[in-house]
């Protein structure tokens, strides 16, 4: 299914007119020290625990950057901002523009800037471009914004179904989850590599969404093999972490004894 695009063209308005003016001046991407920020909403162990209801919107996230990830309220999908524009992809494998009052219970942003680019010409799997870019950051205690553009022999996803009351733990959510292959397809992964020292308030590792370049496909990736193109690294060094005051959340046990297991069954590692 094709994005709207009278919907995309009131989004893009939205965001070339009246974030600039939210953001004040220039924008946060010219000022240094936001420039180093991921703003994350919430934290991965409240939505390993259910918490699938936010009170953050997509207006509220792209205030604080260009460029990141996250889910929707319900669990309904997977989010990826690139550029600014904020898609939403659905488990039904379409993709829109979400909407700037859409509510998210879990995000990571910042404005993207490249501090490292690798040019890619031959064959790499998903294994190799991950000791590829562990071998060129600066450090592992520090967070890495990740975008893989180029073409792709085959990409493996797969996209979270919107939830109902009482939610299941996101282990459970994810079970039996249909998984999409994507094959000699051009595209763009995006998402973060973090530390160990920060799971259970993000996922330590990589953790990566899959847009395809027509904007039609793509989901929470699984696997892939990169056949060309550029790998853009932006370091980040300051954390700002926003967490919500629903119930549920004040609710959620956020430190289970086994929080790491979860966090990569339900991720697909």
């Amino acid at each position: 299914m094709a994005i709207e695009e009278p919907t995309r063209d009131r989004f893009m308005r939205f965001v070339r007119t009246v974030m600039p003016h939210k953001r004040g001046g220039n924008g946060a991407r010219h000022d240094p020290a936001r420039s180093r920020e991921v703003y994350q909403s919430s934290t991965m162990g409240a939505l390993l625990d259910g918490v699938y209801d936010g009170d953050v919107s997509v207006g509220e996230l792209l205030e604080h950057g260009d460029f990141g990830l996250g889910t929707f309220n319900q669990l309904d999908g997977e989010m990826l901002v690139l550029n600014g524009v904020p898609y939403h992809l659905r488990a039904d494998g379409s993709v829109r523009i979400a909407s700037e009052s859409d509510l998210s219970p879990f995000a990571a942003m910042t404005w993207f800037g490249a501090t490292d680019t690798e040019e890619v010409a031959s064959p790499m799997t998903h294994d190799e471009v991950t000791r590829l870019v562990d071998g060129r950051v600066r450090s592992a205690n520090l967070m890495y914004a990740i975008r893989i553009t180029g073409h792709f022999g085959e990409v493996r996803t797969r996209t979270v179904r919107k939830q109902e009351q009482p939610y299941p733990s996101l282990g459970k959510a994810t079970e039996g989850q249909a998984e999409t292959v994507f094959t000699d397809v051009d595209g763009t992964l995006a998402g973060y590599r973090t530390p160990d020292y920060e799971q259970g308030i993000s996922v330590a590792g990589y953790h990566l969404h899959f847009l395809d370049d027509t904007h039609h496909h793509g989901g929470h990736c699984l696997d892939f093999r990169f056949e060309q193109g550029t790998i853009a690294l932006g370091e980040r060094s300051e954390l700002h972490l926003s967490l919500p005051t629903t119930d549920q959340f004040l609710r959620s046990d956020l430190t289970p004894s086994d929080l790491g297991d979860r966090i990569r069954e339900a991720e697909g590692g």
